[in-house]
């Protein structure tokens, strides 16, 4: 592969996870490798990008505009000029919308929600899941390059390369009109306790099981012994028990902890897609035939209620 850019958006910790993950990845088809940065930027964050593989920064620096669409026209622009194999894009807001508004723009079609990305000589091949992950599919381009894919979080995991600080080029970001007049009015910072639950080594998530809003409440404590992140399925999202930051599954994040804790989940399919990766599933329900029991490494069958306090009684006695 001669040229992979990857799309990078800044976050309050710096690039976003999901970004040096592809840069990952990406340095593996070989050629030359840049980063396409939206944010404020700084000599630490693009040192970041150096150090997963970009030996070159295009740097997109937004004004208080919506920057999506702006930053589309950008990136569009830049591929005209200097051509790129294959954009890269991870499966969230900012991405997704850009990704669109590129391929609108440069009438390329987008393959998503990858799992993994081959390259064989000129050839990229893009896989990704569906029935809820039951089913594997391998889709190769056959369209002119450049190839644009948008990468599922956790698909591959982010290490650095050793190398040194990249080149850095600043990208005006130009006028679009209307469709990118929208502004930001303000941003609010969620708290965060506990770990992050993208990059927790053990989550305990809940299910409509837990009865109530109120039943969340032992959730937290178990989490707590554990130095655990929460989760949570859609059903209890939609019902406003908790907040959607943290969803798990299909229309929410993808995890892949060491440990996954299930409780009072019964494994629908939109859940399982984000969670089935987990190096060991732990899952407590009352129903023996729930789906989530077929994929636990160790299934307990009973009342969360009663189960949860006495793990949590055992974990404060040790």
């Amino acid at each position: 592969m001669a040229t992979t850019w990857v799309f990078v958006e800044e976050t309050e910790e710096g690039p976003a996870t999901v970004g040096l993950e592809l840069l990952t990845k990406a340095r593996a088809f070989g050629g030359e490798l840049a980063a396409l940065y939206l944010g404020a930027g700084s000599d630490e964050h693009f040192a970041a990008l150096g150090a997963h593989g970009a030996s070159k920064v295009f740097h997109m620096a937004p004004s208080d505009l919506l920057p999506t669409a702006s930053a589309a026209a950008a990136i569009a622009d830049l591929a005209g000029q200097h051509s790129p194999d294959l954009i890269l894009f991870g499966l969230t807001y900012t991405d997704r919308d850009i990704a669109g508004r590129l391929s609108a723009r440069m009438g390329k079609t987008i393959l998503s929600n990858a799992t993994e990305i081959s390259v064989d000589g000129g050839a990229v091949t893009v896989t990704n899941e569906i029935f809820g992950g039951m089913t594997l599919v391998d889709t190769t381009f056959e369209s002119d390059a450049p190839y644009l894919v948008i990468a599922r979080a956790k698909a591959f995991v982010a290490e650095e390369s050793g190398g040194g600080a990249p080149e850095v080029e600043s990208v005006a970001m130009p006028d679009v009109g209307h469709s990118g007049s929208a502004r930001v009015t303000a941003s609010h910072a969620e708290r965060l306790e506990g770990p992050k639950l993208e990059e927790a080594a053990i989550v305990v998530a809940a299910g409509r099981g837990i009865g109530a809003e109120e039943g969340f409440a032992v959730i937290n404590e178990l989490a707590m012994k554990l130095g655990a992140a929460t989760g949570a399925t859609r059903a209890i999202v939609d019902a406003g028990w908790v907040p959607y930051s943290k969803q798990v599954g299909q229309t929410g994040k993808t995890v892949k902890p060491d440990v996954y804790i299930a409780a009072g989940v019964s494994g629908a399919m939109q859940h399982l897609v984000g969670m089935k990766d987990s190096k060991v599933i732990i899952a407590i329900y009352k129903d023996e035939e729930a789906p989530i029991l077929g994929i636990s490494d160790l299934g307990i069958v009973g009342d969360l209620h009663k189960v949860l306090p006495k793990l949590i009684e055992a974990l404060s006695n040790r």
